[in-house]
C-alpha cells in the first residue's frame, strides 16, 4: 500500500514537473583547458514552481526572470497555464518549458573539455550508504577528442556535492538537518590526467581493495591497463605527484586493431577481463604473478559485432554478451561455443546488464528503443527464442545504457538516444483508476507506464549512467555535453 501511494508521487513529480528542456538553459560549452573544468550548477535557486509552459507575448520577448516574477505575482492565472509535458510530445517554439528544482533532493553538472563517452564510478573509504551532506564521489572517465593525440584518462574528484535549493522543501530540510549550509552551495572538482592515444571507448575498473585498475576499450583496436592507484590517492594527498606520462600495464592486442565497446571485469575472479570487438570475437585476459595473459583462442558465436558483456554475479566460469545479431548469449568459459543463446530483439542489443541480486534476472536494451527484462531459468539448451519477463518500448531512439539499482533488485535505470535518463521499478503493476494518461491537442494519447517512476532530462545523448553503490538513489550520467550526478527526492 505505501508502496503504490510512493509510486503516485514519484509519477506526478515525473510526468508534471521533471522533464525539462534544452532552452530553458544553455548548453554547457567546452573548456578550452582541462585544467578549467568546474561545475556548471545551471539549475538556479529561482526555478520554485512546476513544470510551466508560458505563452509567450508576440511583441516581447520574456525573460526567465521576468516570467519567474509573473508566476510570483499572479499565481491563480499562471496556474491555468500550467500543462504537463512527457517526452514525445510536441512544443511550441513559442512556448518555454522551465524545470523545477522540488524533483531532485541533488542535481549538479559538470561540463569536460572533450565528449567522455563512458566512465566508472571509484569505490572510496569514505563509507558505505552514505546519505549525507554535502556528498563526495570519485570517477575515472577517457575523453573523445578529435585529434588522437589529444585524449586523456580523467581521474575526478567531486566534492561539496550539496542539496538543490528548493523553497518547498527547504524548510523541513533545515529542521531536519539543521544545517542550512548544507543547501545549493558550488560544488569543487579535482581532477588528474593520462595521456590516451586515440579514443576511449569503453573504461572499466578491477574491484580490487587496494589497487585502482582500469581498462579502456581504444579506438585503436586495443584494450589498454593501467594502474591508476596513485592518481586516486594524489586527490586527497597533498604533495603526492603521480605519474603524468603513465604507461599501461598491459595491452591486450589479440583484437587485432579490431575496435569494440563490450568489456567487462569478473568480480568472482580478481585480474579476469572478457572483451568483445567489432567482429564478434571475444577474448579472456586472467592476471597471474607474471602478469596479464590473454587466451589465444577467442569465443566466436556472434554474427557480428559483440556490444556488450557481462560477468555473472555469482559463476565465476559465466558470462553473458549481446550483439548487433539480436542475440543474447550466455557463455561457460571452459567451451569455446555458447552454452544458451536466445534472439532477444529483432535488431541490435546494444547493452545487457545482469542483476547483481537475483542472478537469474538480465536486462537488455536494443537499437529501436525497446529494453526487456529475461528470466535465464527459462532459457533451454537448443532454444532459439524465449518470452521476456518484461518489456518497455517507451524510449523513441536507441538504449545506451541499462544498470540495475545495487540495492532494489527490481528497479533498473536506463539511458537513450532520445535524451531521457529513466528509473523504473518493474514490481509495480497498473491500476486503471490511477494510469496517467496525457493527451495532446489532436486527441493522440501518451500512456504512462505504471513501472516509470522518473524521467531525467537535460543532456544531449546520453551515453552510459551509473548508480553510486555507496550513495543510495545517486545516479551520475554522461553524455556529449558533460555529466550529471544527482538523486530525487525519492530516492
Amino acid at each position: 500500500m505505501n508502496k503504490r501511494k510512493n509510486l503516485n508521487q514519484v509519477e506526478k513529480v515525473d510526468a508534471k514537473k521533471n522533464v525539462k528542456s534544452n532552452k530553458s538553459k544553455e548548453k554547457i560549452e567546452n573548456e578550452e583547458n582541462v585544467s578549467d573544468l568546474e561545475y556548471e550548477d545551471v539549475y538556479e535557486d529561482e526555478i520554485e514552481e512546476e513544470v510551466v509552459v508560458e505563452q509567450k507575448d508576440e511583441e516581447e520577448e520574456i525573460g526567465e526572470d521576468d516570467l519567474m516574477e509573473d508566476i510570483d505575482d499572479n499565481d491563480d492565472e499562471n496556474e491555468e497555464n500550467v500543462k504537463v509535458y512527457l517526452p514525445g510530445q510536441e512544443i511550441e517554439p513559442e512556448h518555454v518549458l522551465l524545470p523545477d528544482n522540488s524533483a531532485y533532493l541533488m542535481l549538479h553538472q559538470m561540463g569536460v573539455e572533450w565528449p567522455c563517452l563512458s566512465f566508472d564510478i571509484i569505490k572510496d573509504k569514505l563509507g558505505l550508504n552514505r546519505t549525507q551532506f554535502p556528498a563526495t564521489s570519485y570517477i575515472v572517465s577517457g575523453s573523445q577528442a578529435p585529434n588522437p593525440n589529444e585524449n586523456k584518462i580523467y581521474v575526478m574528484k567531486m566534492s561539496q556535492l550539496h542539496k538543490t535549493k528548493n523553497d518547498d522543501l527547504d524548510e523541513d530540510m533545515i529542521e531536519e538537518d539543521d544545517d542550512e549550509n548544507d543547501l545549493d552551495e558550488d560544488p569543487i572538482l579535482e581532477h588528474r590526467e593520462i595521456p590516451h592515444y586515440c579514443g576511449v571507448n569503453r573504461i572499466r575498473l578491477m574491484e580490487h581493495p587496494e589497487q585502482q585498475i582500469c581498462a579502456t576499450w581504444s579506438e585503436e583496436g586495443r584494450v589498454n591497463i593501467y594502474d591508476i592507484t596513485q592518481h586516486v590517492l594524489s586527490l586527497d594527498t597533498p604533495g603526492l605527484i603521480p605519474d603524468s606520462n603513465l604507461l599501461p600495464l598491459h595491452a591486450i592486442t589479440n583484437h587485432n586493431r579490431i575496435e569494440g565497446y563490450a568489456m567487462d571485469w569478473s568480480t568472482k575472479v580478481t585480474g579476469r577481463i572478457v572483451t568483445g570487438d567489432c567482429k564478434g570475437k571475444i577474448y579472456i585476459t586472467s592476471k597471474n604473478q607474471s602478469g596479464f595473459q590473454t587466451d589465444s583462442q577467442p569465443y566466436k558465436g556472434h554474427n557480428g559485432s559483440c556490444e556488450d558483456l557481462q560477468w555473472s554475479p555469482t559463476e565465476k566460469d559465466v558470462f553473458a554478451s549481446c550483439g548487433v545479431d539480436g542475440t543474447v548469449k550466455i557463455w561457460d568459459v571452459r567451451m569455446k561455443q555458447s552454452a544458451l543463446s536466445i534472439k532477444a530483439h529483432n535488431c541490435d542489443v546494444n547493452v545487457i546488464a545482469w542483476n547483481k541480486k537475483v542472478d537469474y534476472l538480465l536486462a537488455s536494451g536494443s537499437d529501436n528503443g525497446i529494453f526487456s527484462v529475461w528470466d535465464l531459468r527459462t532459457f533451454g539448451k537448443g532454444q532459439e527464442t524465449a518470452t521476456s519477463a518484461a518489456t518497455f518500448n517507451w524510449h523513441k531512439k536507441a538504449i545506451t545504457s541499462i544498470e540495475w539499482h545495487p540495492f532494489e533488485t527490481s528497479m533498473l535505470a536506463c539511458s537513450g538516444a532520445d535524451d531521457q535518463l529513466t528509473l523504473w521499478d518493474l514490481s509495480l503493476e497498473a491500476d486503471l483508476e490511477e494510469q496517467q494518461v496525457m493527451e495532446e491537442k489532436d486527441g493522440r494519447k501518451i500512456e504512462v507506464p505504471a513501472q516509470l517512476l522518473f524521467i531525467h532530462q537535460g543532456q544531449s545523448n546520453i551515453k552510459e549512467l551509473h548508480f553510486h553503490e555507496q550513495i543510495p538513489g545517486c545516479i551520475i550520467s554522461t553524455s556529449s555535453d558533460g555529466f550529471n550526478i544527482f538523486k530525487t527526492i525519492n530516492s
